[in-house]
């Protein structure tokens, strides 16, 4: 297949697509507000994450091809296929909540080895906090559903982790996972946020702005007007939507958060106005995207900031990965990495949604590249063409 037959698939498969306005959007300065991510704690992430073994920043990929298949003046790519070795983003937060849990307890006269630490996963996030736990030598117990990839287990079996799978989906093995680490004293470790549980969410979301100044130092001279942000429970998007909006201030782009239609949580929850459970009975491709319930610290930065929200179907994500691998320089792209270039070319399809999000040939685009080939199987077999969706 050639590029444009790619592309034309990822389209064909979106001109449905669901396009949330957010209502409570207002364009304002930062609030850099103590109990959310601020400049204090996105100053003190960058200080600890850069110094890591290993740390440079990783690649901003200008997408010619698609600027000018959209007729915009500019979209960059972050690639985050190389992060730390670990090959996603998520190397930057459960890593860094790991490592400031740990410099606690170990000022408290605890030592290291004495702690556990236990999250619960779609993949990326386990295997971050495995290597951190690896890194800061304490114990982790991984929590996955039965839809995590073997290959994905194995990973994070690799850093020395104890990986236990249950039965159900994600907030099946996030319930587990939380009723055995308040029997057993271990520290939690979840991207997630609930009442009451905010400082280790909002440490995972202090590591993920990392990559959001790494943007802002790429970029140049140039000032983005739009941003897709891969949303799951939000810790992503809150982490690059806070140094932008820092950065910005009330001249903060347009901010889109990008999820998949068979977990939309984050797209119900801006209709509703709060925060909304999603049932998910059907897995997507996107297993990254495959969550039900909004992080309430990450939903603090989001409900204001969000320009709009869309949930997009599987259709796109095999056509998009095989572009991402054919384009020359060739790209390592995995399921997630796609979402945001979906939804550009759907925007990019539907007039009205073009519209809507204020496109016009003077935009300058971000798209995200959450991951490379974390399951080397699962992409081994979408790049040949022999799956496309979930199984």
């Amino acid at each position: 297949m050639t590029d444009q037959t790619h592309i034309a698939a990822a389209e064909a498969g979106h001109i449905n697509a669901r396009l949330v306005t957010n209502t409570a959007h207002v364009r304002q300065a930062f609030p850099d507000a103590p109990h959310l991510l601020n400049n204090a704690n996105m100053g003190r992430a960058f200080d600890t994450i850069s110094n890591w073994p290993g740390y440079t920043p990783t690649p901003l990929v200008d997408l010619p091809e698609i600027a000018t298949h959209c007729g915009v003046a500019r979209v960059v790519y972050k690639d985050e296929s190389t992060r730390l070795g670990l090959g996603a983003f998520k190397a930057l937060g459960g890593a860094y909540a790991v490592a400031d849990l740990v410099r606690e307890q170990m000022e408290s006269g605890i030592n290291a080895g004495e702690v556990t630490v236990a999250t619960a996963t779609d993949g990326n996030h386990g295997r971050s906090v495995a290597w951190g736990a690896q890194l800061a030598g304490c114990n982790a117990k991984i929590y996955i559903h039965e839809h995590v990839s073997k290959a994905r287990e194995t990973a994070m079996q690799a850093y020395g982790a104890e990986v236990i799978r249950v039965q159900g989906n994600y907030e099946v093995s996030l319930a587990d996972c939380k009723a055995d680490a308040e029997a057993h004293g271990w520290h939690l470790v979840s991207d997630t946020s609930w009442e009451g549980y905010v400082d280790v969410p909002r440490a995972i979301m202090a590591g993920y702005t990392v990559m959001g100044r790494e943007i802002i130092d790429q970029l140049g001279k140039d000032e983005l007007t739009h941003a897709f942000l891969p949303i799951g429970v939000g810790g992503l998007a809150a982490g690059v939507a806070a140094p932008l909006w820092a950065h910005m201030g009330a001249q903060l782009c347009n901010l889109i958060s990008i999820e998949s239609a068979m977990s939309c949580c984050f797209a119900d929850s801006i209709a509703a106005g709060k925060p909304t459970l999603f049932d998910i009975t059907e897995e997507t491709l996107m297993a990254g995207l495959s969550c039900g319930e909004v992080s309430l610290v990450a939903w603090e930065i989001l409900q204001p900031s969000l320009s709009h929200s869309m949930a997009i179907s599987d259709e796109a994500v095999a056509p998009l990965m095989r572009w991402f691998h054919e384009r020359s320089p060739s790209i390592e792209a995995g399921e997630c990495s796609t979402s945001g270039l979906a939804g550009l070319l759907q925007a990019h399809k539907n007039p009205q949604h073009w519209q809507s999000m204020d496109f016009d040939a003077n935009s300058v685009v971000l798209l995200i590249g959450t991951e490379g080939a974390t399951d080397p199987d699962l992409y081994a077999k979408i790049i040949s063409g022999n799956q496309s969706h979930a199984e």
